[in-house]
């Protein structure tokens, strides 16, 4: 509650409270939170106090603004590590979630250029293009386009593809897989995006190429994928 004695910020007390009722669950993701006037009537405050307080937790993706209808808890984002090389089916069960796939798309095609230049092999070669939309716990959370080279990883299927590619690929096929480079930028969601990862056009998303590469150097995989950026953020620990 609002201690008006306290040295701390009256708006850093109500960011706390509201805090404190999201994490407690008192608060759930889709809940319309009081107005500004009824917060400032109930703990007889400024409209500018609580207008400050709720910006700030609507800037650190606690609550969001739909306008002309009000202020709403935000789903919990997803927080991923960059440092280690793990499938989205690794990251989603270790955090508990039920990880998913559904397929949208699937064929051989020849290589485009810069897909044959990536992968380092001849020019139109065959190569797998898969389309996945993954989800954690039956919701959208990535579109993902992956590129391998069909002859280097033979006999993939439709029903393979659906469960965890590198499981596959390193327990079925021992097939080692060592290192990655990924690059990551803002953007904001397409038409096909939006339909996909069920936001809207215009939304904020995080796009992230990631080439994969074998113990031997091999490149193995180009990964294209956009993540929501409402439900999804990376972190990288820097040390000196």
């Amino acid at each position: 509650m609002i201690d008006k004695t306290s040295p701390l910020p009256i708006y850093y007390q109500l960011v706390e409270w509201i805090k404190g009722l999201i994490e407690q669950g008192e608060l759930k993701p889709g809940d319309s939170l009081p107005s500004e006037r009824e917060y400032a009537e109930r703990f007889s405050i400024s409209r500018m106090t609580v207008r400050q307080a709720i910006t700030e937790l609507v800037n650190s993706g606690y609550l969001y603004r739909q306008k002309g209808v009000g202020t709403f808890v935000a789903e919990k984002k997803i927080e991923q590590q960059l440092m280690g090389l793990t499938s989205f089916t690794e990251d989603m069960k270790s955090r508990g979630m039920e990880p998913s796939s559904k397929l949208v798309g699937f064929e051989i095609v020849p290589a485009p250029t810069y897909i044959s230049e990536q992968l380092t092999i001849q020019k139109h070669a065959p190569v797998y293009e898969i389309k996945r939309i993954r989800l954690a716990d039956g919701i959208p959370m990535a579109l993902e386009k992956t590129y391998i080279s069909a002859n280097l990883v033979k006999g993939l299927t439709e029903e393979i593809v659906q469960n965890s590619l590198y499981y596959h690929i390193e327990n079925q096929l021992s097939i080692k897989i060592d290192e990655a480079t990924q690059v990551l930028e803002s953007s904001v969601a397409t038409q096909q995006e939006a339909e996909y990862l069920n936001i809207q056009k215009g939304a904020p998303v995080l796009l992230i190429q990631r080439n994969t590469a074998l113990t031997d150097g091999t490149p193995l995989e180009i990964v294209k994928s956009s993540y929501r950026g409402d439900r999804y953020k990376f972190t990288i620990t820097l040390k000196r």
